[in-house]
């Protein structure tokens, strides 16, 4: 079962999002040329992640923005106005409420956080 490592790898992008843009003004973020990159390839990998969770996956966290990083991540990818609101999107809201949800579903599931089962 892919699941338990795929949340670690999400978990992962999560707080590297986090660690990069602490502190960072959308103007300094989006005028960062590295940061920026880095920022949008944790981006990419936790959306490709998430979409590539099973359904029942998805169905066991039902809390997290679906729709939402999907949008994002059909624009992460395409240069100009949509993708830096896709960027903000995502370090302003779409990376801390699914990380605040897999919090709380850790504990109410550790079945699914778990690698062996």
């Amino acid at each position: 079962m892919l699941t338990a490592p795929m949340l670690q790898i999400i978990r992962d992008a999560g707080e590297a999002v986090l660690i990069l843009t602490d502190g960072l003004s959308e103007p300094q973020l989006l005028g960062s040329r590295l940061t920026r990159h880095e920022v949008r390839r944790q981006l990419c990998t936790l959306a490709d992640c998430l979409a590539g969770l099973s359904a029942a996956a998805h169905a066991a966290l039902p809390e997290i923005d679906w729709a939402g990083w999907r949008a994002a991540r059909a624009v992460l990818d395409i240069d100009g106005v949509a993708q830096d609101d896709a960027l903000m999107f995502g370090v302003r809201s779409l990376v801390p409420a699914t990380l605040t949800w897999l919090k709380v579903y850790e504990q109410a599931q550790p079945e699914l956080f778990t690698a062996w089962h």
